[in-house]
């Protein structure tokens, strides 16, 4: 449902209970229900960034079981979680086997599937991520995915905090400090909330150790579109504003809107899941404070360990929801199911095709 308003040329979607969402995401079994009518009215939906088709794969058979979607900005580290993962929660592949790239084809993203966690990544910036998000979310629905849980795993910059803090985010805002994800659609502007679970962060809050050598915070955190003028820095190829300036704004961010960190997914991330009635939640490590500076100079095998850190902490989650299952079967799900050769080949061409 939503309101219009022609003074505006926008209208904002209404910001639903729990329970009017749960009626219009879930089918009486948990399972992912969309909120688009069309889908199940065609023939075959391919999910064209990911290489996958509805008819050309056995999606139920290939991802049914999947409870967490975990996702980050490079294939590089979405790989890596892939096979940290795998160690923790004690997932055994065949002898003579290996992880293997789901999405490969489409050049664009990586899907790798351990068990019941997916680990895609996303590109960069809310375009990107709103892509894969819309497909993953359409994959959930065919697969038959069961109350599924998603976490953004990534990095930022702080305001206020030491490079390597892990920021667990509670609030999201945008760029004007909006809580609201704005995409123009049929030439109006469409509003919906950035909403995160707050359970969800409480919970993982609660895995942050005593004895970690390292602090994890909760708080605020503002999404930009641009990495360089969107965020105050004074290093791009532009900058028509002064440093006081920018340390005014940063300031700002901190005291009246209780901002801990900047990236640039987590509007999407957040609007879209809520709308789609999906537990999220974002887990970021800090690479710098952005009082003391703009570069990130931290050296690499630093780095490399800083962005351990979040993933350590949703590994933490994963292990301990499963304990508290008895553990989710790996039986019978994750190989690449095939239900129509010819389709298959269709997606993976279509797919393939680079514009």
């Amino acid at each position: 449902m939503a309101t219009c308003s022609a003074l505006r040329g926008s209208f904002e979607t209404n910001d639903e209970d729990a329970e009017q969402i749960r009626a219009l995401t879930r089918y009486p079994d948990g399972s992912v229900k969309l909120r688009n009518p069309n889908i199940e009215l065609m023939d075959q939906d391919i999910l064209y960034h990911l290489a996958l088709g509805s008819e050309s794969h056995d999606l139920v058979e290939m991802f049914g079981d999947v409870k967490f979607v975990c996702m980050g900005g490079t294939p590089k580290r979405m790989e890596d979680f892939a096979h940290y993962i795998m160690q923790e929660i004690g997932y055994k592949i065949p002898t003579g086997t290996k992880l293997m790239d789901i999405s490969q084809y489409s050049y664009r993203y990586c899907l790798y599937k351990v068990g019941p966690v997916l680990s895609v990544s996303h590109g960069m910036g809310p375009s990107s991520i709103s892509i894969l998000l819309h497909e993953i979310i359409k994959l959930m629905y065919h697969a038959k995915c069961k109350d599924p849980i998603f976490f953004r795993i990534g990095t930022c910059g702080g305001i206020g905090i030491e490079g390597g803090t892990v920021v667990i985010s509670d609030n999201a805002l945008d760029g004007l400090q909006d809580n609201n994800y704005a995409v123009a659609t049929l030439g109006k502007l469409v509003k919906r909330p950035a909403r995160l679970d707050k359970k969800l962060v409480r919970e993982l809050q609660a895995l942050a150790h005593s004895d970690d050598p390292y602090d994890t915070v909760t708080g605020t955190t503002m999404c930009t579109s641009d990495f360089y003028e969107g965020q105050g820095r004074l290093d791009g190829a532009f900058c028509e504003y002064t440093e006081a300036d920018k340390m005014a704004f940063l300031k700002n961010l901190k005291e009246k809107h209780n901002v801990t960190n900047i990236e640039m997914e987590i509007i999407p991330f957040a609007a879209l899941t809520h709308h789609a009635g999906i537990r999220a939640a974002v887990v970021c490590v800090a690479l710098l404070d952005r009082l003391r500076g703009d570069q990130v100079a931290t050296p690499k095998e630093v780095m490399n360990e800083w962005q351990l850190r979040p993933q350590i902490l949703i590994a933490r989650y994963i292990k301990k929801y499963l304990q508290n299952k008895g553990r989710i079967s790996f039986d019978g799900h994750g190989s690449i199911a095939v239900k129509s050769p010819r389709r298959f080949k269709l997606v993976q061409q279509e797919s393939q095709s680079i514009e």
